[in-house]
């Protein structure tokens, strides 16, 4: 397993090529299922109304990952093949403006984000667990894949988290991204303080 949090481990494991493709990362896409989540799904009715009620068990580690990405300034938005109140609702808590869900095909959202903040290619990391994944990682700078990610999502992938989806992948994506643009103990001493003034 990689050491991402020691800098000579960093530059001596990564090829100047990757951490340079990571540097240039001003937005971090994710998927959902797989990737904020286990991709686990818990079904039930309501009671009240008999209506079916999905649940979904999310990581808090990843919303310390999202508070982390905004105070790099890093933009987060989220593209879903799958519609989900779920998600939805977590990303309502989390502030994540940008979501995409029930798209099977996600490049029209990615052509949408790039419109949106006057992006390319290089500028963007998706982090992705499946086939439905593929077409968008082939084209972003920075496509990471999460540990759990099928194999050929991992072939594709420039970084491979050590930890699974659903519990601290994400995070664990954006301090490598971080320690990429050599900002990640700026990133540290920033949640710091901003947590001082809560």
């Amino acid at each position: 397993m990689v050491d991402i949090y020691s800098s000579s481990n960093f530059e001596t494991e990564f090829e100047p090529e990757v951490i340079e493709r990571g540097k240039k990362v001003k937005l971090v896409i994710a998927d959902v299922d797989g990737v904020l989540t286990d991709g686990s799904i818990y079904k039930a009715k309501d009671p009240a109304t008999s209506r079916d009620i999905e649940f979904k068990q999310f990581s808090i580690v990843d919303g310390a990952g999202i508070a982390l990405a905004r105070l790099l300034d890093l933009r987060v938005a989220i593209i879903s093949g799958r519609p989900s109140s779920a998600t939805d609702a977590r990303a309502k808590e989390l502030k994540i403006e940008d979501v995409y869900t029930g798209l099977l095909n996600k490049m029209t959202p990615y052509e949408d984000l790039k419109l949106k903040y006057s992006l390319h290619d290089e500028d963007i990391a998706f982090i992705g667990d499946d086939i439905i994944d593929l077409n968008l990682m082939e084209n972003v700078g920075a496509p990471i894949a999460v540990a759990n990610a099928y194999h050929l999502v991992k072939d594709i992938a420039i970084y491979t988290t050590s930890l699974p989806g659903g519990q601290g992948a994400f995070r664990e994506a954006i301090d490598w991204i971080a320690m990429c643009q050599g900002r990640y103990e700026k990133g540290i001493q920033l949640m710091k303080e901003s947590l001082l003034t809560k």
